[in-house]
C-alpha cells in the first residue's frame, strides 16, 4: 500500500472503529471532509476484554457526527447507538423501517441488561464501600434515542447528508437487514461508490428474502463471519432438528435451544411449524422463554410485506408460519421458573444465543447435567462465551458460581446460521459486474478474515485487504486508495509492585502448564486443579472489578 501523499487533498477517509479483525462491534466512520458519518454503531460481545471496549471513549467526538446509517438491528451493529446519543450525537439514524421497529424493542432491552449488570456489581461494591459503577446506558437512554431514527424503504436512493446518498438493499440476514450502497460526491464531480455488506444471510432462509446482488462498486466492505467454512444444507438442518425431536418423544428428555431473540428464534418457530405440518414430528409443547423474542415475533408479524415468497404463500393460504398448536410464549419470571419442573417432552427456546446472559443460563443449569437432555446450538458462538466452551467440548462449566458437569447431548446445527458461509459470500462477490478496486474483509475473527482474503484472491482474482482496528483508509479525488497506520492504543504504566506481581503470575502460570503436561491426573485430581484455578481467577477478577478509585 502507498503512504499518504501530503500534496494530494484527501476527499474521503474511512476509519475502522470496530468489525476489523473481530466478529463483533461493527462500526466504521466515514469522513467526507465536510461531514462525518457512522456506518453501524455496534456493541462488542464475547470475551471480557471485548466487553470492556464498550466502556472506552469513542475514537471521535459524538457531537461531530452528522448522521448514522445502520445495516440492521442486531446489537453488535446497533448496540452503542444509545451511548452515542447520550454523549452528544444529535443527528439522524437512518435504517430500514423494519430495523427501526426492531431497534425500538432491542435497544431498550439492552439498556435494561446494562442496568441489571451494573446493579449486580454494585451490590458487592456497596458492601466493600467502593465507588458504584454506572451502566453503559439505561433503558430510558435507549428510549430517548429512538426519536432520532428515520426509517427508509428498500431500494430507494436517499440523501443522508449533503453529498452522500445511500440505497438499502435486502441482505437476507434478519428482518430489515440491509446492504448499504453509498455514493460519496467528489470535488471533481465524480462519486466514489462504497458498498457495505452488513451481515449477509444464507440463501433460502425462512421468512427473509435471499441477499440482493449488487452490480458495481469502487470499494466493498464484506463480512467474514463464516468465511472459512461451509454450512450444512438447509434440507439437512430440518431433518437433524426433526430427528432430535423424535428422540425425546421416544426416549424422554427436553430440548434446550439457546437462540438469538431476533431472527433465529422466529426461524426455529417456522421450521418446527413445517415439521409439524408435514407430519415429521408429533405435537409437543414449545416454550419461547424470552420477553424480547415475544416482542420481536410481534414485530415480524407487523412487517409481513417484506417476507420471502414462500412465507407469503403460507399467509395467502391462511397459514401463520409463526404459529402452531403447542407454541407458548413465556413472559414473566414466574412462568420461566415453572419450566424448571418440566423434565421431559418439551422444547425450550431461550436467549441469549451465546449463553452469556438471560434465562438460558438457568435452563442450562437445570439440563446440562441430565443425560437425556439435548442442547441444540443454532447460531454462531463467539470466542470466550459460555456457548463456545460447551461446543468446544468442555466437560464442566460454571454457571451462577456452581460447577456443572456436562452430561447432556450437545448438537451444533450450523445450517440454521443467518450468516452466509464461504461459498455464499463468494457467490455474492462474484455478482459484481464491474470489478472493485479493493475488497476489505471485515467483521470476522482474525484468522478467518485472513483466510477468507486468501480465498477471494485465489478464486475471484480480487485485490483484498484485512484492516486492523483504528486503521484509516483514504480515498483521494481519483478514487485511489492510501492508508494511514492504525492508532496505537495508549497503555498507562502500572505501579512497579503490581507490574512485578503480574510478571511473577505469568511465570507461575507457565510453570503450572508444564507440570500439568507432565502429569497424568485422575479425574478427582483434575477437578481439584480446576476448582483451585477457578477460585484464583474469580478472586483476581473481583479484585480488579473493585479497584477503581
Amino acid at each position: 500500500m502507498q503512504t499518504v501523499n501530503g500534496g494530494r487533498r484527501a476527499a474521503v477517509k474511512i476509519q475502522f472503529i470496530g468489525g476489523a479483525r473481530t466478529v463483533t462491534g461493527s462500526c466504521y466512520m466515514l469522513d467526507t471532509s465536510t461531514h462525518k458519518l457512522i456506518i453501524d454503531c455496534g456493541m462488542f460481545q464475547g470475551s471480557k476484554e471485548l466487553n470492556q471496549w464498550n466502556e472506552q471513549d469513542f475514537a471521535f467526538d459524538p457531537q461531530d457526527i452528522s448522521a448514522v446509517v445502520l445495516t440492521h438491528a442486531h446489537i453488535d451493529h446497533s448496540g452503542l447507538v444509545p451511548k452515542l446519543c447520550k454523549e452528544g450525537f444529535k443527528g439522524r439514524i437512518f435504517a430500514t423501517h423494519s430495523t427501526v421497529d426492531l431497534c425500538s424493542i432491542m435497544l431498550p432491552d439492552s439498556g435494561h441488561i446494562q442496568e441489571a449488570e451494573a446493579e449486580w456489581y454494585n451490590r458487592k461494591r456497596r458492601r466493600r464501600g467502593r465507588a458504584l459503577m454506572k451502566p453503559l446506558y439505561t433503558k430510558e437512554d435507549a428510549r430517548r434515542c429512538l426519536s432520532q431514527f428515520k426509517g427508509i424503504p428498500y431500494d430507494k436512493i436517499t440523501e443522508v447528508v449533503p453529498g452522500v446518498t445511500v440505497r438499502m438493499r435486502d441482505a437476507g440476514h434478519i428482518l430489515g437487514s440491509a446492504i448499504v450502497e453509498m455514493w460519496v460526491s467528489q470535488p471533481n464531480g465524480n462519486a466514489i461508490k462504497l458498498v457495505f455488506s452488513g451481515d449477509l444471510g444464507s440463501k433460502k432462509q425462512a421468512i427473509v428474502k435471499d441477499p440482493t446482488f449488487i452490480d458495481e462498486a469502487d470499494y466493498i466492505f464484506i463480512e467474514s463471519t463464516y468465511g472459512d467454512r461451509l454450512h450444512e444444507e438447509r434440507v439437512d438442518r430440518g431433518e437433524i432438528l426433526g430427528g432430535i425431536v423424535r428422540t425425546i418423544q421416544k426416549q424422554g428428555g427436553n430440548i434446550i435451544i439457546p437462540s438469538f431473540s431476533v431472527g433465529r428464534t422466529q426461524e426455529i418457530i417456522y421450521e418446527l411449524s413445517e415439521l409439524l405440518h408435514k407430519g415429521k414430528i408429533q405435537p409437543l409443547p414449545v416454550f419461547i422463554d424470552s420477553p424480547l423474542a415475544v416482542e420481536a415475533t410481534r414485530v415480524f408479524r407487523r412487517n409481513q410485506e417484506v417476507f420471502d415468497e414462500e412465507s407469503q404463500q403460507y399467509l395467502q393460504a391462511g397459514v401463520d408460519p409463526l404459529s402452531f398448536p403447542g407454541l407458548q410464549f413465556v413472559e414473566t419470571v414466574e412462568e420461566s421458573q415453572r419450566l424448571n419442573r418440566v423434565t421431559s417432552g418439551s422444547i425450550i427456546i431461550s436467549s441469549s444465543g451465546m449463553c452469556e446472559a438471560g434465562r438460558i443460563k438457568h435452563h442450562l443449569k437445570h439440563h446440562l447435567w441430565r443425560p437425556k437432555s439435548h442442547i441444540v446450538f443454532v447460531g454462531y458462538q463467539a470466542q470466550g462465551t459460555l456457548g463456545r466452551r460447551i461446543i468446544d467440548g468442555a466437560k464442566r462449566v460454571r454457571i451462577f458460581g456452581e460447577d456443572i458437569k456436562i452430561a447432556a447431548q450437545i448438537h451444533n446445527i450450523e445450517g440454521f446460521s443467518a450468516h452466509a458461509d464461504r461459498d455464499g459470500l463468494l457467490e455474492w462477490l462474484s455478482g459484481f459486474v464491474r470489478k472493485p478496486k479493493k475488497v476489505f474483509i471485515v467483521h470476522g475473527e482474525e484468522a478467518v478474515s485472513l483466510k477468507f482474503a486468501e480465498i477471494i484472491g485465489e478464486s475471484l482474482g480480487l485485490d483484498t485487504y484485512v484492516p486492523r482496528r483504528f486503521e484509516t483508509i483514504i480515498f483521494d479525488d481519483a478514487a485511489e486508495m492510501t492508508t494511514l497506520p492504525q492508532e496505537e492504543t495508549e497503555h498507562l504504566p502500572l505501579p512497579d509492585a503490581l507490574e512485578t506481581a503480574l510478571a511473577a503470575l505469568s511465570k507461575a502460570s507457565l510453570e503450572i502448564q508444564e507440570h500439568v503436561k507432565q502429569q497424568a491426573l485422575s479425574p478427582v485430581q483434575k477437578q481439584e486443579v480446576l476448582e483451585r484455578l477457578t477460585a484464583c481467577i474469580e478472586a483476581l477478577d473481583q479484585s480488579v472489578q473493585d479497584c477503581e478509585i
